[in-house]
């Protein structure tokens, strides 16, 4: 007989006693504040899953030896839920989310998991503490999946007991200014046969010394680059996007190719799609070394530069620092005070129209 999958059916909900007060949305800074609730699911290979949670948010209780705590088994996702103007919430894609959480999932050997339960589970998570959601354009709510070995077992084989869990934080906009990246050829933050393109817990914290690293020098993120030909691969919470004149003369909007490098990120695929959509311009997804950035920078070739994830949206690039370099990148040259450039800005006003329900559109889902 197949051991029961997640069932959001016999999901049960407690309450918190204590609710927070709400959060002044105008003082939200990413991912430090948080809502009254959370989710749990646990899951043995004996027993399979068991019953849904939603409870009072708090910490969770892991035996020491933990392969989460050891051997870094660990993936997670992140996510928006955002309020129309109608006072609807509704998420961005979140199949792809799902997807994506499974995939990684698989990687590190988790237990597979009904996607359409689980997400119906976070739905019912955001109704209960929808108070939380910002009723501003710009604002959201945060939502963090995580999915984690617990089994107490200092055997390097696989964990035969796991937790789904996930909380919520109200958020405000994430870079509201342009960004200046590091371009880093010395370190990698993924390389071929790795797990770059998986989001896993273990490909974040290794970079958090360079990252920080370059914080101190005045830049915002890591501009990670590959080989010994400087592969422009992404940044560290990013897909990274340039808009040019290409050496053939062609105005292009260019982004590193899913190669088993890149995370498939969301954002990423949602930006290439409505960028082809329009038939603008040309919309490639290939290599781009840092040598051709500088040589379109010194031409006068380069138009503009971006970040795009779900954390982010899309943000405008301002100076990449190359081999003690400093390389200016456009932004706005009719506003020189612009925080956008005029494509990033489009773009980016394209996707929150869809998320925030304006545009209609398939990839927002409504939460009912």
């Amino acid at each position: 007989m197949a051991l029961p999958n997640i069932d959001a059916s016999k999901l049960v909900v407690t309450r918190t006693t204590t609710p927070k007060p709400a959060y002044d949305k105008k003082t939200l800074s990413f991912g430090k504040n948080f809502t009254d609730h959370m989710l749990c699911i646990k899951y043995t290979e004996e027993n399979g899953w068991e019953a849904p949670e939603i409870k009072p948010y708090g910490p969770l209780q892991i035996d020491p030896a933990a392969f989460v705590l050891n051997y870094s088994v660990e993936t997670f996702e992140g996510m928006k839920a955002y309020r129309a103007s109608d006072g609807t919430i509704n998420l961005f894609r979140p199949e792809k989310n799902m997807q994506r959480l499974s995939t990684s999932s698989q990687r590190i050997k988790l237990p597979e998991f009904n996607q359409e339960q689980f997400l119906q589970c976070i739905k019912e998570l955001v109704k209960v503490d929808e108070r939380f959601v910002p009723d501003e354009y710009g604002y959201s709510l945060y939502i963090r999946p995580n999915f984690i070995g617990t089994e107490p077992n200092l055997n390097l084989m696989y964990s035969k007991e796991a937790l789904l869990y996930v909380y919520l934080s109200p958020v405000g906009p994430y870079f509201p200014r342009t960004v200046k990246l590091y371009a880093n050829s010395k370190q990698a933050r993924a390389w071929p046969g790795g797990v770059g393109n998986f989001k896993l817990g273990g490909n974040y914290a290794p970079a958090l010394k360079p990252a920080m690293d370059v914080v101190a020098m005045g830049y915002d993120q890591i501009l990670w680059l590959l080989g010994d030909d400087h592969y422009v691969t992404e940044v560290g919470t990013m897909n990274f996007f340039i808009f040019w004149i290409n050496a053939n003369g062609e105005k292009e909007l260019v982004t590193a190719p899913l190669d088993g490098i890149i995370l498939p990120g969301v954002t990423r695929d949602s930006l290439l799609e409505l960028a082809r959509q329009w038939g603008d311009f040309k919309v490639s997804e290939r290599r781009v070394t840092m040598p051709e950035v500088v040589s379109a920078v010194n031409e006068g070739r380069m138009i503009e530069a971006f970040g795009a994830g779900t954390a982010c949206v899309v943000c405008s690039v301002s100076e990449i620092l190359y081999e003690d370099t400093k390389l200016p990148i456009p932004v706005d040259p009719a506003n020189p005070d612009a925080v956008f450039g005029p494509l990033t800005n489009r773009l980016r006003n394209e996707l929150l129209d869809i998320q925030y329900a304006k545009t209609p559109s398939p990839w927002s889902v409504p939460i009912e």
